[in-house]
């Protein structure tokens, strides 16, 4: 089964869907705090800041430079969307700045995803 498949699958699953906020945390520490920030203090830097990503265009930040790609790749970010970005970033939107290897593990996507919702 296809990652992006089994992904969407997973997420159907209530009891899969939530996440674990805690696991997310160490995970956005270990794989994503170099170059994002997140919390009240959060602004963007060599990535932009991801407070309240969920709804937001992509490329919308004022405070951060992207990518051609990303301005006009017209999403909207959402665990859908998001979960493909974390899975392979280049894939979803050919051209972005973003240099990340990306995660295949569909328990820690929606970890991360916990963790990011928390940040309103």
């Amino acid at each position: 089964m296809r990652p992006l498949l089994l992904l969407a699958l997973t997420f159907a699953s209530p009891a899969f869907a939530a996440g674990d906020i805690a696991e997310g945390k160490t995970l956005f520490t270990s794989r994503c705090s170099s170059c994002h920030s997140v919390g009240p203090m959060a602004s963007s830097g060599f990535g932009p800041q991801l407070n309240a990503i969920a709804g937001r265009h992509a490329g919308s930040l004022k405070d951060f430079e992207y990518s051609n790609a990303m301005k006009q790749s017209g999403i909207v970010w959402d665990d859908k969307s998001l979960a493909a970005f974390i899975e392979n970033p280049g894939k979803l939107v050919p051209g972005t700045k973003m240099r990340f290897w990306g995660i295949s593990n569909p328990r820690k996507i929606a970890d991360l995803l916990a963790y990011l919702h928390t940040f309103k």
